[in-house]
């Protein structure tokens, strides 16, 4: 067999901490009283469980078993297509738990935290650079919030011209909250079916774009990995109609360099920096959607912006055609430090660099499994390649069998069954920091998985066999959820 990173362990059972507990074990001597003893108030003390006792290393141990069981980045390849999990460098970890970066308090005077506000004040210019674009605001704390305050400057750009659009065309390869987000902002989203190679067809934009739509949301590289290769068409195509183009930068990750957004007629585009620039994607947060504007929409952006005037950086609110603001304070600023640390240790030469080792390695795989998977769309893809389950048909066996599988060899799986435009969809992005070796290991497992189907299938049917649990009933603990520790 194969021997990939998981093909052998040691699984570490670990109980609740109340079964772990015995009385008189301390993990902490406490000092020594200097008050009087006041019981606590019955009112207070409820009839619920006290805390158990335990020794510092019952402590230690299980938060260590426990982490055991959790699979990241930091363990190995994380192949997550359209979510770009890279490894994230430890330098700029360290950089943003500075005690001046990490405890500055959200209040502190302008006076007292010009170096905090001249990061947040750079990082604005580098991300207007590296798009192409003319203005950027840093408040949008997630890629979904990103896409809302895009919306949102489109219906306060036409709320300007005294105009009401109410539509917003989406085509069927977009991320799949674009819908949501125009929704959020009263527009009705009218869904755009891609061509047969998986891109936009311009025709079908002239047929559907009127004076009664707002504009276009477009994912780009989208989500079939794919470079819209007719996005001036299309900008040109929207902006006759005197429409909009929004830019979803989610895939910023494969055109760093590149591609100049501005030029190729986006007006509103947002980024991940929790994808692309360097920061733990996952575990529900924290993130950055900073968004990025032509000109014309620069005095819609959202408030307070960070500007320089006559040397001092300054928290700037007085912008009477501002959407507003988006959430109380910074309170993302690590995640914003980490993203400034990043372009700033690897120059534009290098940024771009990555894109191309992240469109290298995702044609790699794409070339190396195209025999043994069914190819989505056979084309050079950008960042990341959708095969399907196609040729795994004739043994019974689905895209989950084998994603289940991985498991027991010790991967993550790949994004399955998205996008919707694929059946059976399997979705691998291996970004730029996984060397040609790791590649290598993670094509041999698939392969062989592969040659499994055909010697085993029920074996695949009943994947992970490895792990702690086995295959578990997704649907019922979805209907059913146990939220008992």
């Amino acid at each position: 067999m194969t021997q990939g990173p998981g093909t052998s362990g040691l699984i570490l059972e670990e109980p609740l901490l109340w079964e772990k507990g015995k009385p008189g074990r301390s993990a902490f001597s406490m000092p020594e009283r200097d008050v009087p003893e006041t019981p606590i108030p019955m009112d207070l003390a409820g009839d619920g469980p006290d805390f158990p006792d335990l020794s510092e290393v019952d402590v230690v141990r299980h938060y260590t078993r426990l982490s055991t069981w959790n699979f990241g980045v930091d363990t190995g390849m994380y192949p997550l297509g359209s979510c770009t999990m890279k490894y994230n460098p430890k330098i700029n970890e360290k950089i943003a738990s500075f005690p001046g970066l990490s405890s500055a308090h959200p209040l502190l005077e302008e006076s007292l935290c010009q170096g905090n506000l001249q990061i947040l004040f750079e990082l604005q210019q580098y991300l207007a650079a590296i798009t192409g674009m003319d203005a950027v605001s840093l408040q949008p704390a997630a890629g979904a919030q990103g896409e809302l305050t895009g919306m949102l400057i489109f219906a306060a750009y036409f709320r300007s011209l005294g105009e009401k659009r109410i539509k917003i065309l989406i085509p069927d390869t977009a991320h799949g909250t674009n819908p949501a987000s125009a929704a959020l902002c009263g527009f009705k989203p009218v869904s755009l079916k891609s061509g047969n190679d998986g891109t936009l067809d311009a025709t079908v934009v002239k047929e559907l774009m009127d004076e009664e739509t707002a504009g276009i949301m477009l994912t780009n590289p989208n989500t079939l990995g794919l470079f819209e290769e007719s996005i001036r068409e299309v900008a040109d195509l929207v902006h006759a109609k005197g429409g909009l183009v929004y830019g979803d930068g989610a895939n910023m990750n494969a055109v760093m360099g590149i591609v100049d957004f501005k030029r190729c007629g986006v007006d509103v585009m947002h980024l991940n920096l929790h994808k692309t620039f360097s920061t733990p994607h996952g575990g529900g947060g924290p993130g950055a959607g900073p968004v990025c504007v032509v000109e014309e929409l620069k005095r819609f952006l959202p408030v307070p912006r960070i500007v320089e005037q006559d040397g001092r950086f300054v928290v700037e609110h007085d912008y009477p055609d501002s959407i507003g603001r988006l959430h109380g304070f910074f309170g993302n600023y690590g995640v914003l430090v980490r993203a400034y640390c990043y372009i700033r240790a690897m120059g534009a030469a290098h940024l771009k660099k990555a894109s191309q080792l992240a469109v290298l390695n995702a044609n790699y795989i794409r070339q190396e499994l195209r025999e043994a998977l069914d190819l989505a769309y056979d084309k050079p893809c950008m960042h990341e390649c959708v095969f399907s389950d196609k040729s795994l048909h004739k043994y019974k066996v689905s895209t989950l069998d084998l994603a289940k599988r991985l498991i027991d060899h010790g991967y993550h799986p790949p994004t399955i069954y998205f996008p919707l435009v694929v059946p059976g969809a399997i979705m691998i992005e291996p970004t730029e920091t996984e060397c040609r070796e790791d590649i290598d290991q993670f094509i041999a497992v698939v392969k062989e998985i592969i040659s499994e189907a055909g010697q085993d299938a029920e074996m695949l049917r009943q994947a992970p066999a490895r792990t702690k649990l086995r295959r578990l009933d997704e649907t019922l603990a979805a209907r059913k959820p146990c939220l008992i520790g």
